[in-house]
């Protein structure tokens, strides 16, 4: 693993609310080397102090106000910069329509096209992150994501969500192995495959978690995320730290 394992912060929303700092800290604490924020223009220079002092760096940011206005997408590209990282990524947005077919798969890609270039200007790559609607429909007899990133400018990356490409029927260690190096982060989450279902501690569920990241490209973020969670969720998160390192030794 060439990176640092990270967390994607919209697992612990409702603490960080009250107590980011106390909330990176906890984070930090459990052994994380890095987060991945999902409001990055929220006080990004104080946030970026309070990640550089607990030693967590951030692996990337989402960010839905890239498919606002012209100046709410440079705000986040602004805030990436003082954030530290280089992959600002597309967390949700374009009409789930859009992926029923060809037409819908062409508005969505140009969208990202365009984008990507404005984040390139900015010395930027921007990603797109799924959920099951994105690998539901099939295109060609493709799930729709997989006949997107044929559609996407090269620069354009893919963070593929686990654990929502398994609820929208994927084999996603296959899935991985035929998007190769399009895929520069992946989201680590585990939990029964039912939609709304409470997720588990990664390695408690039912995913397939040691095929999936056999077939990921080494170079891939690996992101704990829990979208929801019917215990602690820090102790989740930690949780998944343990699993996680615990597969790499043997690895």
């Amino acid at each position: 693993m060439s990176h640092p394992l990270s967390v994607q912060l919209y697992s612990v929303r409702e603490l960080i609310a009250d107590d980011r700092d106390g909330v990176l800290r906890r984070i930090a604490e459990a052994g994380f080397g890095a987060v991945e924020p999902f409001r990055p223009t929220d006080d990004p220079l104080g946030f970026r102090k309070v990640a550089d002092d607990l030693g967590l760096s951030v692996s990337s940011v989402h960010a839905m106000d890239l498919l606002g206005t012209e100046t709410e997408a440079d705000a986040v590209f602004d805030a990436a910069a003082v954030l530290g990282t280089e992959l600002v990524i597309v967390p949700a947005g374009i009409d789930q329509e859009d992926f029923t077919g060809t037409e819908g798969l062409a508005r969505a890609a140009d969208r990202l096209n365009s984008l990507s270039e404005r984040a390139a200007g900015h010395g930027l790559q921007l990603g797109y992150h799924n959920h099951w609607w994105e690998f539901e429909p099939m295109v060609n007899d493709r799930h729709a994501l997989e006949a997107l990133a044929d559609l996407l400018d090269p620069r354009v990356f893919l963070e593929v969500d686990t654990y929502w490409a398994a609820v929208g029927g994927a084999d996603v260690p296959a899935v991985l192995g035929g998007l190769g190096d399009r895929v520069k982060a992946l989201h680590i989450k585990d939990g029964p495959i039912v939609k709304g279902e409470p997720h588990t501690a990664v390695g408690a569920g039912a995913m397939p978690v040691p095929e999936i990241l056999a077939a990921a490209p080494a170079h891939a973020w690996r992101i704990v995320e829990l979208d929801s969670c019917a215990t602690d969720i820090i102790e989740a998160v930690a949780a998944s730290r343990r699993y996680l390192t615990a597969l790499e030794a043997q690895a």
